[in-house]
């Protein structure tokens, strides 16, 4: 191995930002190949090795142990682990041990369900990797884009991904999509010859194509410059990866709940502790009590049933097409209050379809939708046969001649499985004309290319010129057989009103025949265009002329004189069946939707209007109007604009910041590396699973695995049922603590001792918190979830509503089981019998009236007659073992002396049956009063 190439790392790395304004002849040097041969084995080995493979590395993952962690820092998990240690000094290992089981629960399966979604967020990339076809040692080869290297020679054609960043050796009529790393939405054309003079912008590098964008036009070979984290895109990527990871509203408010509720509880525990000892209590006795009632007040099952309820609601979400990257991002959905999406793919098909076609005055409709080949061709509503209008097929044939785009059949056993090889544009004119019989195939041998003029945004058009073959008679000629005198056709298409300038005649709809050009026909012309243009369609021009001879390279422009002007042909991405349903859900839910695209304003608007996006007094804005405001201007603005047309990555966070400035929740799409900074600012970042670059996957919350912005509603949706399970497992266990701790507090004040004792306590903690909590987070969500408005995003989780029925239920438990104590003393006539009968029927009483109060939680605002008694299974077999545990404690004799029970008999059941059922009376009432609408 030379000197040279031992130093060659370092060399490539110096130059790599100079390659664009080196000619081709330097660039080769200074990564020291020969474009025939390209790279030796031996040496890709070493670049191998010193480059490392051509991938974006993700940030350093967290270790195990520093996920377990970051599991167990809220301030309750800390609490009921020091309830745990107290537990097991005081020789209560049973409990000490459950609070532990409990816990570690918790934190496996918060850190189970990261690792799963970013496990599947690993798959989505490797299905992503693309394959990169090279010459090495002389010979082209295919191989994994990964073991790319600098000095590697890469070979592009249309529809190829950029596998990493090159120098571009030769581009003939190259165009790349750069729009994830520029925004642009059109496709560069680039020029291999070309050498740039100084730092120029990336969308201006005309002579250099990028990792991570897309050829659709053209082919082209690039010389490897750069890979992995060295590319364009791998900047972006190491500079995401050092932004720190906020907080959610939901962690913050469950910590905060958290630390109200352990502080208050340790304050209420040492209250009775104190309160019994100055009446002359057994000291041990009260501690115990204290220490009992400490752990049952603070709802230890809140971290694991919170966690559990996020899980099922991510897998729920996964069924939904929709991808959480962090477990607690699934609430945050739930309090959108504005979805900023795309338009291409998001809101509609990402398929281009031709529907229409104007011929000589005649406009004719076209059906079908996407690249399926299944469509007809109508007039007047009326469907036609296009032997009948030649002028129709000659538009339809021009389109398929002056095309560089294939269709594939996907799937043999279905042959409307269509794969497109190219522009979207471009295949969607072969589908239109496959629709009226068609065979690409048989064209291109009946007429085969023999020189072109490609298109450039500068002319506006593209020019293809083709020799008439004998098999023209067979094929799908529109208008002529060859003859010597026409062997030659120019066929064109391009803007409009520059194809219409180059025409002298225009072609008949109903005969072979054409007749001239005059001004009022021009103007007919250009009124249709604008008529199609004005419903969102993409329009093009068709031309064509016949010549005698070839006119040879350098005469192709005198193709463009004397035209016939064919026609106009419209084409539309059209939206996606299920997004005007979910905008309309959307909207009944308090959401509004934002379009932010790259496209022009008069489609953007056509399309948000054909949806029902645009509401009433409402406005498009262009990126042009965005940049005339300043940022107060600009909030104004937001507040009444719907659409954002050919917007810039600069923009779109501004649309962000604006939005967020009016105190709304963002949530925002994106698939390229520009949307990145705008996914990171939103509120809630969601990146598109299959046009989305890696960059955007790794910075969004979510990934939509389809693309669609019906799956976005969804998850909202879900979004919105999770965090209503919370605060019903919330109000649930609050509740039911509060009445606990005024159980013991009441009582001890007065020097009447405990109703319960500590182990009852315990016992009673677990099987009230337990199952039917855990059951609580498995509710479906009541009927009207989307037509309530978002909460506000600093609006506690107990609010004033819930507050209130927090205290009707603690006061209604309170009253029922001190009179149960009450009547099992008096049922007992005092003493040690009376004793435990007495604590038998109060700790009976609370115990089932908590189990039936779980049924009314189900709904804050519905009754339960209303959402079925038993219409969540889960909640009834909760319910089942929670009560088969409480018999088992009173009529086994063996758990007797241990909880300090007696055997209820029939009549003891009697007294206390009435009293089980006034707590969860007094909350369906309480919800009537306060949700009277729903009632």
């Amino acid at each position: 191995m030379t000197e040279a190439n031992k130093k060659l790392p370092e060399k490539s790395h110096e130059k790599k930002s100079s390659f664009g304004t080196s000619t081709i002849e330097e660039s080769l040097k200074i990564l020291e190949v020969d474009p025939s041969i390209g790279l030796g084995t031996p040496e890709v080995a070493l670049r191998l090795g010193k480059y490392g493979h051509n991938q974006l590395q993700e940030a350093p993952r967290i270790t195990f142990l520093q996920m377990v962690i970051g599991q167990l820092k809220s301030f309750v998990v800390i609490l009921l682990i020091a309830a745990s240690v107290v537990s097991a000094l005081l020789g209560d290992w049973v409990e000490a041990i459950a609070i532990l089981l409990i816990v570690i629960l918790n934190a496996v399966l918060g850190v189970v369900q990261e690792s799963r979604a970013e496990e599947a967020l690993a798959a989505l990339k490797k299905m992503a990797s693309p394959e990169a076809r090279v010459i090495r040692d002389g010979h082209r080869i295919s191989i994994p884009a990964d073991e790319l290297v600098p000095g590697d020679i890469v070979f592009l054609e249309a529809g190829n991904f950029i596998p990493a960043d090159l120098r571009l050796l030769e581009a003939v009529n190259l165009r790349v999509e750069e729009a994830a790393l520029t925004g642009e939405s059109l496709p560069v054309q680039k020029n291999a010859i070309t050498v740039l003079k100084g730092d120029v912008p990336l969308g201006d590098m005309k002579n250099c194509a990028f990792m991570g964008t897309l050829v659709s036009y053209g082919r082209g070979t690039g010389l490897v410059t750069a890979t992995g984290m060295s590319t364009k895109l791998g900047e972006i990527a190491t500079m995401l990866q050092t932004v720190v990871n906020e907080e959610t509203p939901l962690q913050r408010r469950l910590d905060q709940l958290g630390k109200t509720l352990g502080w208050a509880a340790l304050i209420i525990c040492a209250l009775v502790f104190i309160a019994g000892w100055i009446q002359g209590g057994d000291p041990l006795e009260l501690f115990m009590i204290a220490v009992s009632l400490a752990i049952a007040a603070v709802p230890e099952g809140l971290p694991a049933i919170v966690t559990i309820s996020l899980a099922l609601g991510m897998r729920e979400m996964v069924r939904r097409h929709a991808l959480i990257r962090r477990l607690a991002s699934v609430e945050t959905l739930g309090s959108a209050t504005v979805i900023c999406t795309d338009k291409t793919g998001t809101l509609t098909q990402n398929e281009m379809t031709v529907t229409r076609l104007w011929v000589d005055g005649k406009l004719l409709e076209i059906t079908g939708s996407g690249f399926d080949t299944e469509g007809q061709f109508l007039l007047d509503g009326k469907e036609v046969d296009l032997e009948k209008y030649p002028g129709a097929r000659t538009a339809l044939w021009v389109g398929m001649l002056n095309n560089d785009a294939h269709l594939e059949i996907a799937d043999q056993e279905d042959k409307n499985g269509i794969r497109i090889i190219g522009d979207p544009t471009e295949a969607s004119l072969l589908v239109a004309a496959a629709k009226a019989g068609a065979e690409l195939k048989e064209v291109n041998a009946a007429f085969p290319r023999t020189a072109e003029i490609p298109f450039d945004s500068d002319r506006k058009r593209m020019v293809t010129l083709h020799e008439s073959t004998e098999a023209t008679a067979d094929d799908f000629s529109p208008y002529y057989h060859p003859t010597s005198a026409e062997r030659y056709t120019a066929v064109v298409k391009g803007a409009p009103d520059v194809v219409l300038s180059l025409c002298k005649n225009i072609q008949s709809m109903d005969d072979q025949h054409s007749h001239p050009l005059d001004d009022a026909t021009r103007a007919k012309v250009l009124a249709a265009n604008d008529a199609m243009t004005k419903d969102a369609l993409r329009v093009l021009g068709l031309a064509f002329r016949t010549v005698a001879a070839h006119p040879g390279e350098e005469n192709l422009s005198a193709l463009e004189e004397d035209l016939t002007f064919v026609g106009l042909i419209g084409m539309i991405d059209p939206p996606r069946p299920e997004v005007k349903p979910a905008l309309l859900i959307a909207r009944q839910a308090g959401i509004r939707t934002v379009m932010i695209t790259g496209d022009f304003a008069n489609t953007a608007r056509a399309i948000g209007e054909s949806i029902g996006l645009i509401q009433p007094g409402h406005a498009v804005m262009t990126g042009a109007q965005i940049s005339e405001l300043d940022d107060d201007g600009l909030r104004k603005a937001a507040e009444t604009t719907d659409v954002y047309a050919r917007v810039s990555p600069e923009h779109k966070m501004r649309i962000v910041d604006a939005l967020r400035a009016n105190n709304e929740v963002v949530a925002m799409t994106g698939d390229g590396v520009n949307d990145a900074p705008a996914i990171k600012r939103a509120d809630i970042g969601i990146a598109m699973g299959i046009t989305g670059t890696d960059v955007a996957k790794q910075t969004a919350d979510m990934v939509l695995t389809d693309d669609n912005y019906a799956s976005i509603v969804a998850a909202v949706e879900q979004g919105r049922v999770i965090y209503s399970n919370i605060r019903k497992f919330v109000y649930y266990l609050i509740s039911c603590n509060l009445a606990e701790i005024l159980i013991i507090f009441i009582p001890t004040l007065l020097g009447r001792g405990s109703p319960l004792s500590a182990i009852q306590l315990l016992w009673l903690n677990l099987i009230s918190d337990g199952a039917p909590a855990l059951a609580l987070g498995t509710e479906k969500g009541d009927p009207d979830t989307m037509d309530q408005k978002p909460r506000p995003s600093n609006e506690p989780i107990i609010n004033k509503k819930m507050t209130i029925g927090v205290i009707v239920q603690a006061v209604a438990d309170t009253i029922t089981t001190l009179s149960a104590y009450l009547i099992g003393w008096n049922i007992g006539g005092g003493g040690v019998e009376g004793t435990r009968i007495a604590h038998t029927m109060a700790f009976v009483t609370l115990s089932l009236s908590e189990m039936l109060r779980a049924f009314t939680a189900r709904s804050e605002r519905y009754p339960i007659l209303k959402i079925g008694i038993f219409s969540n299974p889960k909640m009834n077999l909760a319910v089942l073992s929670s009560f088969l545990l409480l018999m088992m404690v009173i009529y086994v004799p063996f758990f007797n002396p241990i909880f300090d029970t007696y055997p209820l008999q029939w009549w003891e059941w009697v007294e206390i049956l009435p009293l089980m059922i006034i707590p969860s009376a007094a909350a369906e009432i309480s919800k009537w009063f306060l949700y009277r609408r729903n009632a």
